[in-house]
Parts: C-alpha cells; structure tokens; sequence
C-alpha cells in the first residue's frame, strides 16, 4: 500500500463518532449467507466501530473484533464491552493459528495488503474455513444519490468491485452475492457519513470545509430532499465468500500460537 492510501486508511480514528452515526450495517440476508453452517467463532476483521460485529453478536456467534485504530475500537466496544478487541492488522492478526471457522472483512478488504493478508486469513482459519468480505456499495441510479456522488467522489470499494477481486491459494473459487435494500437516516446522519470519508477526514481543512457546505447546499437545494427530515439512501450490498481448500498447508515462519 502507498502511503498516501495508509494514511487514508488509518484516518478513521478521528472521525470515529461521525463513522459510527452515519455508515449503515449490513442487511441480514447477506450477512446469513457470508456464514457457514455450523459457524461459532468469528473473526470481524477490520471491525472499524462494529457494524457488522454488532449483527455477529446477536447472533449469539463468538466474535473476536480486530482493527488497527484504537479510537475505532473504542466506539465498538463501548457499546459491545464484552466482546474482545484487539488492535491488530489483516497482514499481522493477533490470533492463534487455527482458531476461527470464519473471517468476515466488511468494508475494509481494499485497505489490506492482499499478498500478505490473504496467507495470514488461511493461517488463523480452521480446515475448512470460510473468508467472507462485504461492501456497502451508493445505488448512483437514484438522481439525489449521483448528485451526492459528484461532490464526494467514487468510493474505493466500487474500485475495487468494478476491477474484480481474486483470491489465491489455499482459498478455492469465489461465490458472490448481490442485494438491493435501502438505509434511511436523518439529513446529520449524512453529513457525518461524508464527514467520514478517508477523503474528506485527510483533505485540507478548507477542502473538507467546502464538501460539506456542498452536501448542506445538496440537502437544503434536492427536489427530493429540501425539507425531509428523513433520507432514504439505496445501496448495493456485495457479498463475496471463499472456503479454505488447503487443510494440509504447513504453518509459515511467524506464524503466532498465543493470543
């Protein structure tokens, strides 16, 4: 990764708050279909504040959360203080090996290092084990949305998506899941959604200034939303799963045996 996209990528921190009141979850037919039969323990990777380990967790499933930002841990474990978190990475996973049916990745798999995270993935997976990675995509098809588009840009996961994602070995082919919901929140909810943006958290104060003046101006000037105290935002959620194939892989130098 450059460093300009590392920094993009741990600049979360400090819009840590606005990340947790404006992103949405995960609808529960994709999460339902990222987790195998049988599943217990989960690791959420690159948990953020803890979208997708709060659905996990109702789930009565045992999730371990893990995310490199300490202020982004904060927020997931103030609200779920009996789930362990821990900071740690995709390419350095701070688990023992073997020790999970499962790894979900929601929203984070374009930050990782994939030559480095996806043996790391394979060693903390039991035989058999399944990767799973989910991204809330914008639905740009709705006027408002691609209007909302132009001023804050294309999101790094469409990027990724429209390119394609591969998986290598020991991962075997990869299932795709696509589904249509929408997420309604207030007028705030999306300025804080833009607010948290890697984009805008690490552009220069007057820039950041000026996109969210813009979005206010989107809000208070769109046919469809002058007025509403409530938005609906469609999105395109992308479901993406892989079974670890390779049962009798050697564990690699490094590998950890202790959390």
């Amino acid at each position: 990764m450059t460093d300009g996209r590392t920094e993009r990528s741990r600049s979360f921190g400090s819009q840590a708050a606005a990340y947790e009141r404006g992103r949405p979850s995960y609808p529960p037919e994709v999460i339902d279909w990222l987790l195998p039969e049988g599943a217990r323990t989960v690791l959420d990777l690159g948990a953020g504040t803890g979208k997708l380990t709060t659905r996990l967790v109702e789930r009565d499933l045992a999730v371990t959360a893990v995310d490199p930002i300490a202020g982004m841990l904060e927020v997931l474990s103030s609200a779920l203080p009996n789930t362990p978190a821990l900071l740690g990475t995709a390419e350095e996973i701070p688990l023992p090996d073997a020790s999970v049916d499962v790894v979900l990745v929601a929203q984070a798999w374009h930050w990782f290092d994939a030559d480095r995270a996806v043996p790391e993935i394979a060693r903390v997976l039991r035989p058999g084990g399944q990767l799973g990675l989910v991204w809330n995509t914008r639905d740009e098809r709705m006027g408002w949305v691609r209007a909302l588009d132009e001023i804050i840009g294309h999101e790094d996961a469409c990027a990724l998506l429209d390119a394609g994602v591969a998986l290598s070995a020991p991962f075997g082919p990869i299932e795709t899941h696509r589904v249509e919901w929408t997420n309604y929140l207030t007028p705030q909810a999306l300025l804080d959604l833009v607010a948290s943006r890697s984009y805008c958290i690490t552009s220069p104060s007057a820039a950041r200034a000026k996109t969210l003046d813009r979005v206010r101006q989107l809000l208070a000037t769109h046919p469809t939303l002058a007025g509403a105290t409530g938005l609906a935002l469609p999105y395109i959620t992308v479901g993406m799963r892989a079974t670890l194939v390779d049962a009798d892989r050697q564990p690699t130098p490094g590998n950890r045996t202790e959390a």
